[in-house]
């Protein structure tokens, strides 16, 4: 009776597609470094940050910017670029904010031996400044980013607060860019998978990304620091509060079925999560 059951349960499987698939090849070596990609000093973040006055207010708070290189095989993809260049060694500074850069992109990549030229993509998480600020040094690189960010470039006259200038070589240079409306797989194996997490702008992604020692789930913009977190706190300058909230529930569902180590990029005290510079967690 059970080899019968056997035949039958085999040849339905072969009728339905569903048997099991042929092995396939080993998936190469996945390695993932966070970049210094600058720091703030935001001068008062309760106004700066919330939008429901949840935090102390009058205070500042220091916050970084942090950027990521992947390697997929003998593929490199950056993840967000940072503050701009030019403030290396100039400090920039205003009424809400003072920003810093201690190196650039492509200086911290000289140290581990990768030039500019073999960036073959960049992923961009929103269309701010301070995430996409040195993107144009990578100008051979696809552009990958959300259509609704991507839209919003492209609007004339151009909005207060965006810089398309920043990623001129794609927005009207030619150069190869790809706008995703819904989750993307970078690689097309898995690893590498570029989340829809609208709210704080229109287009804005999270990243996933499944090293074999763990998933790692990047936040983007979606929260700055960990004071966020628990209370969902919405920065007054997003483009949808549902959408964040929203964003917010999906990705802290994620984090949990996935047992992700989640990194907010913004929070200095997520940078030891990862290895320090030059070291590549794996």
């Amino acid at each position: 009776m059970m080899k019968k059951l056997a035949l039958a349960a085999a040849a339905f499987l072969g009728l339905t597609g569903l048997q099991a698939p042929p092995a396939q090849k080993p998936l190469p070596e996945l390695s993932l470094w966070r970049l210094d990609c600058g720091n703030f000093v935001i001068k008062d973040y309760n106004a700066f940050f919330s939008d429901t006055m949840a935090y102390p207010p009058g205070r500042p708070k220091a916050i970084v910017a942090s950027c990521y290189l992947i390697k997929n095989g003998d593929r490199y993809m950056l993840w967000d670029t940072g503050v701009p260049a030019g403030l290396v060694g100039k400090p920039a500074e205003n009424a809400a904010q003072r920003i810093e850069l201690k190196a650039t992109i492509a200086d911290q990549l000289k140290r581990i031996g990768v030039r500019p030229d073999q960036i073959s993509m960049i992923g961009i998480s929103h269309y701010h400044f301070d995430h996409i600020g040195q993107a144009a040094n990578f100008p051979k690189a696809e552009l990958v980013i959300g259509k609704g960010d991507l839209d919003a470039l492209k609007v004339k006259p151009t909005p207060k607060g965006m810089e398309p200038e920043l990623l001129k070589p794609w927005i009207g240079g030619g150069g190869k860019v790809t706008a995703v409306e819904k989750d993307a797989d970078l690689f097309e194996d898995g690893r590498v998978i570029m989340l829809k997490t609208p709210g704080h702008t229109p287009g804005h992604n999270a990243l996933l990304v499944r090293l074999r020692s763990g998933n790692v789930l990047l936040t983007g913009d979606l929260y700055h620091f960990t004071e966020q977190v628990p209370i969902k706190g919405v920065p007054p300058f997003n483009t949808n509060r549902a959408d964040t909230l929203a964003s917010m529930d999906r990705f802290d569902k994620l984090a949990r079925n996935l047992n992700a180590k989640v990194i907010i990029q913004h929070e200095p005290a997520d940078i030891p999560k990862l290895p320090p510079f030059p070291q590549a967690a794996q």
